[in-house]
């Protein structure tokens, strides 16, 4: 009989007991405990059951769950006479950092010394015993949302010493979405300081403390050890490239058929596969979110749920704001296609703005990327740079979440933008001027971010406006940007799907006063050179008519564009 689909538990006791649609995962217990590790951070996107395999954690180690087996029988770690010996035997310290969002320090560091406090409140049956000094009592009624820096570093390591005592047992730390204030940092600009903040705390939890047993840590990425990890040798690492637990968080291809044929949707697997499948973690390839998944059992149709589930403000900075390169190689994946890029799994937040690799690197490790494969090394090249890994968008619904991230981006001056879109589809020069200049004078700023401005290198917003124009023209054009035809590589290209519509090659040029005078003889160079090179040749090779090949030069000076049309 099929189990009621219940969206949002994240509780393994609540699952259970109220008997909600469930994946056994619990084999992850015995691979965790017999891999021996004293700390592992497993890096995994969100909504991939990482909450939930802590939970899982915590009540089958935990000692104020010793009289729950009934959790467990039936699941894949009872079959092992060994570990129902070992459930229930350990104090177990679980913390989650997924709802520290602020937007300065100041709310961030309060938020992490509020959830202190109240893992505290939890076990302040501690302060009845004797086994706590005077002293110590004191410390322990002293954690609060206003302690000092140092107290704050060392309370998990002290409460670690005061469970330990009582159970006669070192204690197990789990802490989930550490990285969650990490990622609010970056994009609100307080990460120097909350990684000052972060490092103590960790370094007394993870490396100093003698009270711990074993921990694990859980996040969407690998934060450099030198940000927050400095010096933390005991240290395992799992990202979606290992192969260890590769197929203990996210649902198996095998695992989705199987919920689909027991809720009578067997006959949707092609749809769920190209909507949900992509995901690859280490060795295991076609892994599913379970978010989705779940979802889509609940409401029978196909919706981008995981795409929106929690907000995308970091993939969109990072595009947003991202220089020439990043934005091209975006077109790129939006359009279906690949890149090729070396991965460096250990995030520097605070080098973001400087590498392209990490851009990709984080888009990989959030989720919004899939491996397709990993490049053979060159014969006689070193290994000295890592290796290089071809990416795609993932699947549908991610694709669907960036087209519509890229609809916002114009949004702001919705009726400026598409009344351009207008205005270049009736070919209305005038108004394709009037407007432009509206658009350009309400994006410039937004896509350029860099230290150039865009009154001199507008590249951010040509490529922000190419995307913009990419998506809200995808169902009657085929949209390309920097591909060669003719003797050179045009700009932008626009080849009509219905046989009634123009074609469209679009050149844009910044106006330089040492080659043109005017603004005028820039947009009028714009569209020599469409002529010159002779970029229409790859229209007229798929049998379009020059007298149906449209030609605009797009000149720019600062905020100012004029735009000369030609047929």
């Amino acid at each position: 009989m099929k189990k009621t689909i219940g969206i949002g538990y994240q509780d393994f006791e609540q699952i259970r007991t109220k008997e909600i649609f469930y994946v056994d995962k619990t084999d992850f217990i015995r691979q965790w405990w017999e891999n021996k590790d004293q700390v592992t951070l497993i890096t995994r996107p969100r909504r991939f059951g990482k909450t939930l395999n802590m939970s899982t954690l915590e009540k089958f180690f935990s000692t104020d769950y010793a009289e729950r087996s009934d959790l467990f029988q039936g699941l894949s770690i009872w079959e092992h006479e060994t570990y129902r010996e070992l459930q229930g035997t350990h104090p177990v310290i679980f913390l989650s950092f997924a709802d520290v969002k602020e937007r300065s320090f100041s709310q961030a560091r309060e938020g992490i010394c509020r959830i202190i406090r109240r893992l505290y409140k939890k076990f302040d049956f501690l302060l009845e015993t004797d086994l706590l000094s005077d002293a110590e009592k004191t410390e322990f009624r002293e954690v609060s949302i206003d302690m000092g820096d140092n107290e704050a570093a060392f309370s998990l390591r002290a409460l670690s010493d005061y469970l330990s005592r009582h159970h006669g047992k070192k204690a197990i730390v789990l802490l989930d979405e550490y990285d969650t204030p990490m990622q609010k940092a970056y994009v609100s600009g307080y990460w120097d300081e909350l990684a000052e903040f972060t490092r103590n705390l960790f370094s007394a939890t993870f490396k100093t403390n003698p009270y711990l047993e074993r921990a694990v840590l859980t996040g969407i990425t690998r934060v450099s050890r030198e940000s927050s990890f400095s010096g933390l040798n005991n240290l395992k690492v799992v990202t979606t490239t290992s192969d260890k637990y590769a197929d203990c968080f996210g649902f198996t291809e095998e695992e989705v058929f199987a919920a689909l044929e027991e809720h009578g949707l067997s006959d949707r697997k092609d749809e769920v596969k190209a909507w949900y499948d992509g995901f690859t973690f280490g060795n295991k390839t076609d892994i599913y979110n379970p978010w989705s998944i779940s979802n889509y059992l609940d409401a029978e149709e196909v919706e981008d749920y995981w795409a929106n589930s929690s907000s995308n403000d970091l993939a969109d900075k990072l595009i947003r704001e991202g220089g020439e390169e990043i934005k091209r190689d975006f077109e790129s994946l939006l359009r279906g296609g690949s890149i090729v890029t070396a991965i460096d799994e250990q995030i520097v937040y605070d080098k973001l703005d400087a590498s392209e690799e990490a851009v990709w690197s984080l888009l990989l490790a959030s989720g919004y990327l899939k491996v397709v494969r990993k490049e053979s090394r060159p014969e006689g090249e070193d290994d000295l740079d890592g290796p290089r890994y071809e990416l795609a968008l993932t699947n549908k619904e991610v694709r669907r979440m960036f087209r519509s991230m890229v609809r916002d981006w114009f949004r702001r001056e919705p009726r400026s933008y598409n009344r351009f879109i207008q205005a270049l589809l009736s070919d209305d020069l005038k108004a394709m001027n009037k407007y432009m200049n509206e658009v350009a004078l309400d994006t410039f700023s937004y896509f350029d971010t860099g230290k150039k401005p865009s009154r001199s290198e507008p590249e951010r917003f040509y490529h922000g406006f190419v995307l913009g124009l990419m998506v809200e023209l995808s169902g009657r054009y085929v949209l390309t940007s920097n591909r060669e035809s003719g003797f050179g590589r045009y700009d932008v290209m626009l080849e009509p799907l219905r046989t009634e519509d123009d074609a469209m090659i679009l050149e844009f040029k910044t106006h330089d006063p040492e080659d043109e005078k005017t603004l005028e003889e820039t947009a009028a160079a714009a569209l020599a050179q469409i002529e010159e090179k002779k970029y229409a040749a790859a229209l007229e090779a798929k049998g379009v008519p020059a007298e149906k090949i449209r030609q605009y030069g797009f000149a720019f000076q600062r905020r100012e564009v004029l735009i000369l049309g030609w047929r």
